[in-house]
């Protein structure tokens, strides 16, 4: 915690990154009051894209880093699996006994039979992705990410043929900044610091497309709220307006294109009227929002995640990036569609990860079917043999995972090894057999690129870490001793892995980055805007995707790929309310909670009071519900027990629990997890957490 009286003059400022799993990957500046000891820490001032504005969570971080429930010794598990009974074990015997289940489990079932669960707990390029040298060198199951960005990233892809836009400062430099399916109050502040600055500095309009009226719709000069996964439709009608109202720019289309022709004769029935009965938006709201995209060119589309929590978020994240190609948007500073830097970096990351030893024969196993991996479905593993052994870092499948009833039976299997590098005690942690004690981000070296912007940042050790705690790095090599894994990259330090990557992907030294704290990666100008063309052969934006071969990191394809639309359109593969199931869920983040971080620190959870769902006060009174009262949720996949708040900023028959609270505070033990379904997402997977048909009745 932070002391309460403290000697300033004793106080200095280290610098460093936030590892947190947002787009804004802040830079930051924190008060170390002693070795081991951290005080404040606020945004860096001089970068320009933090501009020194952190959220609330990162900005009270001493809470959590002196939490006194750290583990911050390894635990073995004493008692039934679950059951909370651990005792301390030292660390050599801990890592000799993952080691004799990891070759215990490959001499029976294959080297397949162990799998290495990560994801983004962290974003440093070390610590995350470090586990998947340990896997490649022993030939361990794969792991496809599906969790958050799939869908998001191919949609994009879909029409620019790569993830990267527009320099993302450019935002203030924008007449009309549309910030959709993203809310950026609760998840990702620096977007508001440049939309809010247009706003002041040009007169700038912002417009925000949401499912529900949350913050940043509050602070929109035109918030349109539509119902969950119907974001493709709006779409549609916008360039349909666009069309018919002249403001479509054809030197632009027959230029940078493929199909504008039969892009206009699509849409000529795809009218405001058709979208208002999909998405639940007023037809006026529809033709204002054109409007304003019609009359500003210097529109700037800041696309985010929520297109990937829907089963057809790809094909509306590729919609929506349409609009501006219709526009010509592209063209101007302050124009164009930006969802994240990807693909600016050019990682060389063979030491890091081990691509060298990578066989690409090994099965993938999909990240967001846990819960179906684990209980044995033949087709979740990919044909291949039981998953018997787990390494998990970075990571809390037991909160996140969908389908959090299979999940569970699948962790309590007798005959599954369970190790957890954990910096808390979590509910993933609480089912494991084994507990191992994990360092902060303040607590080891690590390098980090920007999602939300164009920066590599360097995180440098700050403080000692308390108790045993080890770093995902030391915990891999030290794995990697006992099993037999070989590779370079296992010799080397934190400090030599990210000279070695940075060296042999042109961005100079870990000295050199050590002085100027940051490296700007931007594109030019011309590249970022795509005035060069598309990152196509042809060099034309693609209305007409060609879905099963969008790029992506991951060969895996899986969903209904089949059936995606050719053309841009509202695809009916979401889960519509029917007669049984008359409400559309949706689990969107909270402002105090990141995923599952956070949610064990005292200030964010009484910021967030208790587990409630956002239910429109005509649909309460018509199901005899006051404010305040317990319900339960449901469908075939379960029920979840929390509590009524009367909101009328969401549409008629959709509903909104903002999360992930922990399964314990729940009444029954169930998170809302129990609700999200883990069936794959066309055309690379994705989990849809925003995509639940649920009935509601008084508990």
């Amino acid at each position: 915690m932070n002391r309460a009286v403290r000697d300033t003059k004793s106080v200095r400022i280290g610098h460093s990154a936030c590892p947190h799993d947002c787009p804004s990957t802040c830079a930051l500046d924190v008060e170390i009051l002693d070795e081991r000891t951290i005080g404040r820490i606020r945004g860096a001032r001089d970068n320009d894209y933090t501009a020194g504005v952190i959220c609330g969570k990162v900005a009270r971080y001493a809470e959590r880093e002196h939490h006194p429930g750290r583990v911050l010794t390894p635990l073995i598990r004493r008692g039934e699996k679950g059951g909370g009974g651990f005792a301390p074990i030292s660390w050599d015997d801990a890592l000799d006994l993952v080691a004799e289940k990891f070759l215990a489990a490959e001499r029976q079932y294959g080297s397949e039979a162990v799998w290495p669960y990560y994801y983004a707990g962290t974003m440093g390029l070390v610590m995350r992705d470090g586990m998947n040298r340990l896997r490649h060198a022993k030939r361990y199951s794969g792991f496809h990410s599906t969790i958050c960005v799939t869908l998001s990233y191919t949609g994009y892809a879909a029409g620019t043929g790569r993830v990267a836009g527009p320099d993302p400062r450019e935002m203030a430099k924008s007449d009309l900044v549309v910030i959709w399916g993203t809310n950026p109050v609760n998840t990702q502040v620096n977007v508001m610091t440049h939309a809010i600055r247009a706003r002041k500095e040009r007169g700038a309009k912002i417009a925000a497309v949401d499912v529900y009226m949350n913050g940043t719709m509050e602070q929109a000069d035109l918030p349109v709220l539509v119902r969950p996964g119907t974001d493709g439709a709006l779409a549609c009608a916008v360039m349909h307006c666009l069309f018919r109202d002249g403001k479509a720019d054809w030197d632009y289309l027959d230029r940078y294109s493929d199909a504008p022709r039969e892009l206009e004769a699509h849409l000529r029935s795809r009218n405001p009227q058709w979208a208002s009965a999909i998405t639940g938006a007023p037809v006026e709201t529809i033709e204002e929002f054109a409007r304003l995209i019609g009359e500003r060119k210097r529109a700037y589309f800041r696309l985010g995640y929520g297109f990937s929590r829907s089963r057809n978020g790809a094909a509306n994240m590729h919609a929506a990036c349409c609009i501006p190609t219709v526009t010509g948007a592209w063209q101007y500073e302050g124009g164009g569609a930006f969802h994240n830097s990807a693909d600016i970096y050019h990682w060389n990351k063979t030491m890091i990860e081990g691509l060298d030893a990578r066989d690409p024969s090994v099965r993938m196993l999909d990240q967001s079917r846990i819960g179906p991996i684990l209980t044995g479905d033949p087709e979740a593993l990919r044909g291949g043999p039981p998953v018997m052994a787990l390494l998990i870092q970075n990571t809390n499948p037991v909160s996140v995972a969908p389908d959090q009833t299979v999940v569970k039976r699948g962790f309590a299997r007798g005959d599954l090894f369970t190790c957890v590098h954990e910096q808390f005690m979590t509910e993933t942690a609480q089912v494991a057999d084994l507990v191992l004690p994990a360092t902060t981000f303040l607590e080891h070296d690590d390098i980090y690129q920007g999602g939300g912007h164009q920066y590599i940042q360097l995180g440098p050790k700050l403080v000692e870490p308390p108790g045993e705690c080890r770093s995902n790095h030391e915990v891999i090599c030290g794995l990697a001793a006992r099993v037999g894994a070989s590779h370079p990259g296992f010799d080397m330090t934190v400090r030599e892995l990210i000279d070695w990557t940075l060296q042999n992907s042109g961005w100079g030294t870990i000295e050199g980055l050590e002085v100027v704290r940051w490296i700007d990666c931007q594109p030019s100008f011309e590249q970022s805007h795509y005035l060069d063309g598309f990152a196509w052969p042809d060099k034309k934006f693609r209305f007409k995707p060609d879905w099963p071969n969008v790029p992506f990191r991951s060969m895996v394809r899986d969903g209904p790929i089949d059936a995606m639309p050719v053309l841009p359109d509202h695809w009916t593969v979401i889960e519509e309310a029917d007669a049984e199931h008359p409400f559309r869920l949706a689990t969107s983040p909270a402002r105090s909670f990141l995923n599952s971080t956070f949610n064990e620190t005292p200030t964010a959870r009484a910021k967030e009071g208790r587990p409630d769902v956002m239910m429109h006060p005509d649909d309460a009174a018509k199901l005899g519900l006051s404010d305040g009262d317990a319900v339960v949720l449901g469908n075939r996949r379960g029920e979840v027990r929390l509590h009524l708040r009367l909101f009328d900023g969401v549409r008629r028959g959709v509903l909104i629990a903002e999360s992930i609270w922990p399964n314990e505070a729940y009444p029954d033990g169930k998170g809302i997890n129990t609700l999200t379904g883990a069936d794959a997402s066309a055309p690379y997977g994705g989990a849809a957490f925003h995509d639940n048909k649920v009935w509601v009745r008084r508990a």
